[in-house]
Order: structure tokens, then C-alpha cells, then sequence
């Protein structure tokens, strides 16, 4: 399964947030079954994810493309540093990470 097909599969059906502050704020509510990060997310909002993932025992997985790859895939005009997957829909992300 590619992985930029099954992210805009999650965007097109599912229940996606998208970006950094309300990503770390469903973390931190232990919501969500995947958190995916760009690979230049910045630092500091990078340790937060890194840590609230694994308090809430959520996957965490490193996107090797940029923001601005990660926002094109899901069909935003705009950077996505991050985004949590918490329904994936018809996508099977899921399968593929776990």
C-alpha cells in the first residue's frame, strides 16, 4: 500500500485533523489511531508529538516528505507539519502501520 494514497484516502472518507496545534491537543486527549509527522516539522512541536503519542499510545509515524508534500497529498493549498488520523474510512493506513 502506498502511503501517500492511503493518507488522501483517510482526508477523502474519513476523520483527519490537520496541523500541529490541534493535533497536539487531540493527543493530548488520547484521541486519534495514527499522528503522522513531516519529516522537517519543527523541532520543538516534533518533541511534543514524540511525547504525547506515547503517553496516549498512539502510532507515531515520520513522513519522509516535506509540509508542504504531506499538505499536497491531502489536497490542502497550504503546509501540513502534521496530522492525526482518527477514522481512517475506506483507507487501510492502519493495517499497513500496525
Amino acid at each position: 500500500m502506498d502511503i501517500d494514497r492511503g493518507i488522501r484516502v483517510a482526508v477523502d472518507t474519513g476523520n483527519v485533523i490537520l496541523g500541529s496545534d490541534k493535533s497536539i491537543q487531540e493527543l493530548k486527549l488520547g484521541k486519534g489511531k495514527l499522528v503522522i509527522v513531516a519529516g522537517n516539522c519543527p523541532k520543538d512541536i516534533r518533541e511534543d508529538v514524540e511525547r504525547y503519542s506515547k503517553l496516549s499510545d498512539i502510532t507515531l509515524y515520520n513522513y519522509d516528505g516535506t509540509s508542504v508534500d504531506l499538505g499536497s497529498i491531502c489536497g490542502k493549498p497550504f503546509t501540513v507539519a502534521t496530522l492525526i488520523i482518527k477514522d481512517p474510512g475506506d483507507s487501510t493506513i492502519l493495517e499497513v502501520m500496525g
